[in-house]
């Protein structure tokens, strides 16, 4: 391995620990003639991976096109604990159920981005649910609490008098064993897992293993642009979405959050991307697109990602919907005036509320007919007759919602 190799590997990354590890790592891997292995857990906490996860599963690749062995750990007993990482309260653990189902989609989803043939599926249920109870009193006695509470979120839980679990501090601590039982050579994780991946080496140490290198890399912000990428807040694009939904969720976030997402995502092109920006030889919007293509022909193709470029300029740039995305709702009304336009939103389903019908409203994203709508219509002022004779109107909401409205009125009993 090369030394562009190495440069490569250590591309995008936050931290590794110790300094020249890695490279000390393939050496010793050259030497012996075997490939690392490769460690990232994941707890299955929700059912989806998202964009954040692909940060570090784009890393494991290019480990695994380098010739090294994967292991993608889902930490199916570690789940039931709760990570404590970035919490300012203990999290509420899941049931055995949960983690099944979320498990099943994790091991299936991961395998858009890595090669099956160079990864290791494991659970730390096979070895966590084996222990004795003096094998985690053994465990227990490698860590002192002293530096459990060396963890900021630790540390400001108890600073502010919050309850904090016994069972959480074990957390850091079979995150760690797993390494172990798994003879990791490197782990790689977010920069909020870099306590626990630190954990981790000492674990090693005390069971007689060399210990770890640790990676971390950059979190993702989600589309919000404030907060990190989660599902719990919303603010997430799912790996397994439909082309045109992740297209469409990063269209729609800020120019600002586009550079940065370029920094995490697609960091051999954000250097290019910036210097063209400034030299304005490239439009915010087209890089925008760029990045979106990019990403959904991560997951399925570039022929699906061309398609969904075209289909998403087709119904924004030239304001043409394609019919097949639009679904047409049958209704019968006594008179036309007697339903406003809000209260039809929230009965079709396409807004929760009429309340939230009229703050779509006032924040001018709703559309009728293509015509902005500036204030809560009467259907009577909305409706225009179709080809055919039956009046009808179409609504779009934002970018990503329409339907089209179909009317037979009756008379009033």
């Amino acid at each position: 391995m090369g030394s562009g190799d190495l440069e490569r590997l250590c591309l995008g990354t936050v931290d590794i620990v110790p300094e020249g590890g890695l490279a000390e790592k393939l050496a010793i891997a050259r030497r012996d003639d075997r490939p690392l292995r490769i460690k990232f857990g994941a707890d299955p906490s929700a059912p989806d991976l998202h964009l954040g996860h692909t940060v570090v599963l784009s890393k494991l690749r290019e480990f695994q096109e380098l010739g090294h062995q994967i292991v993608f750990l889902i930490g199916d007993f570690t789940a039931r604990i709760g990570d404590p990482s970035g919490r300012s309260e203990t999290r509420k653990p899941l049931s055995v159920e949960e983690i099944r189902r979320n498990a099943a989609t994790y091991s299936a989803q991961v395998f858009q981005l890595l090669d099956r043939e160079c990864t290791e599926v494991r659970f730390n249920s096979e070895w966590m649910d084996a222990m004795a109870a003096d094998d985690v009193l053994r465990l227990c006695g490698q860590y002192t609490v002293a530096r459990i509470l060396e963890r900021d979120d630790f540390s400001k839980r108890f600073r502010e008098g919050r309850p904090i679990g016994l069972h959480e501090f074990l957390y850091p601590l079979v995150q760690g064993y797993d390494s172990v039982a798994l003879r990791a050579d490197v782990e790689i994780g977010g920069t909020d897992q870099r306590f626990n991946l630190l954990v981790g080496r000492e674990i090693q140490k005390a069971y007689g293993q060399p210990p770890q290198v640790i990676m971390t890399l950059p979190l993702l912000e989600g589309t919000d642009g404030a907060q990190k990428m989660s599902k719990s807040l919303g603010n997430y694009v799912a790996v397994n979405e439909p082309p045109d939904q992740i297209f469409g969720k990063i269209m729609s976030i800020s120019d600002e959050l586009m550079l940065r997402w370029y920094d995490v995502l697609a960091a051999r092109l954000a250097g290019e991307v910036r210097q063209e920006l400034r030299a304005s030889t490239l439009h915010p919007r087209d890089a925008k697109a760029r990045l979106a293509e990019l990403q959904v022909a991560r997951f399925y193709g570039r022929e699906a990602a061309e398609h969904a470029r075209a289909r998403f300029d087709e119904r924004f740039r030239e304001r043409r919907l394609p019919p097949e995305m639009i679904e047409v709702q049958q209704f019968e009304e006594s008179l036309p005036g007697t339903l406003s336009l809000s209260s039809l939103l929230a009965r079709s389903g396409l807004t929760k509320s009429s309340s939230e019908a009229r703050r779509l409203i006032s924040q001018r994203a709703v559309r009728v007919d293509g015509t902005l709508v500036l204030h809560d219509r009467h259907l009577a002022e909305c409706v225009a007759p179709r080809s055919d004779g039956a009046p009808s109107f179409l609504v779009e909401i934002g970018r990503r919602r329409a339907r089209r409205f179909v009317f037979s009125w009756t008379k009033p009993k």
